[in-house]
């Protein structure tokens, strides 16, 4: 019995042990944090134990308040030095001063040797600093007395080659000392530009300057043993001297070209590369800037041999060439991850250029589209496909349709033929997401089961496919579903655009839209899943465009027109009825609710028109609500939208006392909600008496705010009175909160010119003030009047 954990497991394992020793060397770096506070706390003759968050921190220690005197004392003399050397010069004569110079600095560079026998290690690089800058002085005196005509940045470069020289071999000859190397390979930049800056030959020479430089630092960083603090500045000193002569030869290579600029490119990636070849712990980014410079080198040459228009395209093929050099050049696995990355990098970027140039074709902006633009996401995406992971199709899948849709203008072919060639690519698309299979072949479970390696995965080999019925065959089918689901998004967009592009003229559009029902219906028929139940909606939505061209084509009014949408909510709510509980239905019958909210929209237009719309509308749900899963919902929409009816009904022919209408409504139908009660006890009272009592009530609200006399607000208020009292008395939700908010809003719509008064007449001040007392007295009693609402609203919830 084999009792190996498999890799996942073993990897869990090792996480797990990783986690506890992190925990563990925090605590005892918690530990030594406090001992050390507790050894170098003043007067702490024999510290007890405590809690290291219970102890206070120490300020300074003292071997930082011996680093901070140090310091100090080491800048103030070279501040006397400087001074001595640049001011005070002409005080004495030039022997003199030479001397003493020279004195000095052999004292100062001497000192240290003596210093570190005696362990004083933190003095000794105070004053080997300070012999480095009388050595800077040195060289400035000897420019002045020796050589005072000698050219000032010529005599800079070699000073400073000269001075790097020395500090090296000092920094080497004595062992010990962290400062004189680190600034040797600091004052290493020097030589070459200023150079190239003293012989006058150009930017480029300085940038041949500055690479060569980087060049040094790679190597001191690379192949000398001189410690890890020069490897660092090397590092550092590498990487702004060669971002340097990159930024500058990339700039000359976009505007002016050229092979020079294109040539220093190369050999800085070349030189990136080589770092992180003999770099494994930085392998990867330096691989990074080998492949965007290598990238930006090869494409100036290529820029110079296409044309303008191909320029893009052009450094897009390096850089798959590059990505392809990664993957099969047999490079160290860091490396080609790095370069993949760069790749990558470019990649993005180009689609990103080509993006909004197809996005403004499509939509009409321009005439067409150049082919480089085709070319760009179709290059990205023939790298795509050949990644065995699920996100990279998906990319693939995308970039595909960015690339085929423009496709027809590109070929400049007339108006019929690109909107037929557009809705044959949605087409295509539809049936990649009825049929995903094709899109998932070979693609590597363990990788599609990640779901985001990606560039690792091209760079991994690939593993075996599980057996059938395992787990291999069920992270196939995952990838079919999300492949799936990205051809069907590409679908949708495919719609929307040869739908907006087919609105030039009537018979495109007609044409278009009852194609576009009829594909979206037959892929609802086929698929699976919720990409059934999507595409059910979109042909839903393509038969309400396509009703509504009809009506336009024909030259129906628009309150017509929206009498002939009705035809897709009807639709609908029969293919639901048919459907009955199946996922699909309730999806579909929203969306022609939508529609029939359309519908209402366009028959606004005519009062009339709009009552019969409503009342239609009311039909429909109510045919709707005879299915016991669709009683609740279906039954409340078609009372209101029955009572609407009769409001825009009784506003359209100018009724101005709507109760003789809406009373003998509402008269049988709370007899009818009395002997419902009687029949069924445990029905609400929203559905008992709600329909009726709203019949009457809010038509007769509206009524009473628009009317100036006072019958009608008084009667109005007594109905309400009497229904909220009832409520309350046979504990019934329905006349209890109808009833109590009519009564309130007759009661401000008659109270409301008196408070408009009396506010008038009140100092301005007084409005504020009570406000502020309300909510001092809201905030003060905050809680129990939470506790009272919460009470009411159990009370009222409590009631049927």
């Amino acid at each position: 019995m084999n009792n190996v954990p498999s890799p996942a497991d073993e990897l869990v394992i090792l996480d797990r042990e990783l986690a506890r020793l992190d925990a563990r060397r925090s605590q005892l770096l918690a530990r030594r944090a406090w001992l050390l506070s507790v050894l170098y706390a003043p007067g702490a003759a024999s510290p007890r134990p405590a809690s290291p968050v219970s102890t206070p921190a120490v300020e300074s220690t003292p071997r930082s308040a011996q680093n901070v005197l140090l310091a100090l004392g080491g800048v103030l003399l070279a501040v006397a030095a400087v001074a001595f050397t640049l001011v005070s010069w002409g005080s004495m004569g030039i022997g003199g001063r030479a001397a003493v110079l020279a004195v000095v600095t052999a004292g100062a560079l001497a000192a240290p040797v003596v210093l570190l026998r005696r362990r004083l290690v933190s003095t000794a690089e105070a004053v080997a600093a300070l012999g480095l800058l009388l050595m800077v002085l040195d060289a400035y005196a000897v420019h002045r007395v020796a050589l005072p005509g000698a050219d000032s940045l010529g005599y800079a470069a070699v000073a400073s080659a000269v001075l790097a020289a020395l500090w090296a071999a000092y920094g080497v000859g004595v062992g010990g000392l962290r400062v004189p190397l680190p600034v040797a390979v600091v004052a290493g930049q020097l030589p070459l530009p200023l150079w190239a800056l003293a012989s006058d030959a150009g930017a480029l020479t300085m940038c041949w300057a500055l690479l060569a430089t980087a060049g040094l630092d790679v190597v001191v960083a690379l192949l000398a043993r001189l410690g890890a603090g020069v490897r660092v500045v090397a590092c550092v000193c590498a990487c702004v001297t060669g971002g340097w002569a990159v930024l500058v030869a990339a700039w000359f290579s976009v505007v002016g070209g050229g092979a020079e600029p294109a040539g220093l490119l190369l050999v800085a990636a070349g030189l990136a590369l080589y770092g992180a070849w003999r770099a494994p712990a930085a392998a990867e980014a330096w691989a990074v800037v080998a492949g965007l410079v290598a990238v930006a080198g090869a494409g100036a040459l290529v820029r110079e041999a296409v044309p303008e228009a191909w320029v893009v395209p052009g450094y897009l093929l390096v850089a798959v060439a590059v990505c392809a050099v990664a993957v099969r050049g047999g490079v160290p696995r860091g490396v080609g991850r790095g370069l993949v990355w760069a790749s990558a990098g470019v990649q993005v970027l180009a689609v990103a250029w080509a993006l909004p140039q197809v996005a403004a074709a499509l939509a009409g902006v321009r005439p067409g589209v150049p082919w480089a633009v085709v070319a760009v996401p179709a290059t990205v995406a023939g790298v795509l496909v050949t990644l065995r992971s699920v996100p990279a199709r998906c990319g693939a899948l995308a970039l595909a349709w960015v690339a085929v849709m423009p496709l027809p203008e590109a070929l400049s072919l007339p108006y019929a033929a690109v909107v037929g060639a557009r809705l044959v690519l949605t087409g295509g698309f539809l049936a990649l997401a009825v049929r995903p299979a094709p899109l998932a072949v070979r693609l590597s479970p363990q990788v599609s089961a990640t779901g985001a390696r990606g560039w690792d995965a091209l760079l991994r080999p690939g593993t075996a496919p599980s057996a059938p019925g395992g787990a291999g065959d069920r992270v196939g089918r995952d990838a079919q579903e999300v492949l799936g689901d990205a051809a069907l998004g590409g679908a949708l967009l495919g719609a929307v655009v040869v739908a907006f592009g087919a609105w030039g003229t009537e018979a495109a559009a007609v044409t278009v839209l009852g194609v576009l029902t009829g594909l979206f219906a037959g892929a609802a028929v086929l698929a699976r899943g919720p990409r059934r139940t999507v595409a059910a909606c979109a042909a839903t939505v393509a038969l309400t465009g396509f009703v509504g061209t009809v009506a336009t084509a024909v030259e129906l009014p628009a309150h017509l027109t929206g009498v002939a949408l009705l035809a897709v909510p009807v639709g609908t709510a029969a293919l639901g009825a048919w459907l009955r509980r199946h996922p699909v239905a309730v999806p579909v019958e929203l969306t022609g609710a939508a529609a029939g909210a359309l519908a209402v929209g366009f028959a606004s237009a005519r009062p009339a028109v709009l009552a019969l719309v409503l009342a239609l509308c009311g039909v429909v749900a109510a045919a709707t609500a005879v299915r016991p899963e669709r009683r609740p919902a279906a039954g409340y929409a078609a009372t209101a939208l029955f009572v609407a009816a009769t409001w825009v009904r009784l506003a359209a022919s100018g009724v101005s006392t709507p109760e003789a209408y809406t009373l003998p409504v509402t008269v049988p139908a709370l007899v009818v909600g009395v002997l419902r009660r009687r029949r069924d006890p445990a029905a609400s009272s929203w559905t008992a008496y709600g329909p009726g009592l709203a019949a009457t009530l809010v038509p007769s609200l509206v009524a009473a705010w628009g009317d100036t006399d006072w019958p009608r607000p008084l009667l109005l208020g007594v109905a309400a009175l009497a229904a909220t009292l009832v409520g309350a008395r046979l504990r019934l939700q329905a006349p209890l909160l109808l009833g109590g908010t009519v009564l309130a809003l007759v009661a401000l719509h008659e109270l409301a010119p008196y408070v408009v008064q009396a506010v008038g007449a009140l100092p301005r001040w007084l409005p504020p003030a009570l406000a502020g007392l309300l909510l001092l007295g809201m905030g003060a009693t905050y809680e129990q009047r939470l506790r009272d609402a919460r009470r009411l609203r159990e009370t009222v919830g409590r009631m049927r």
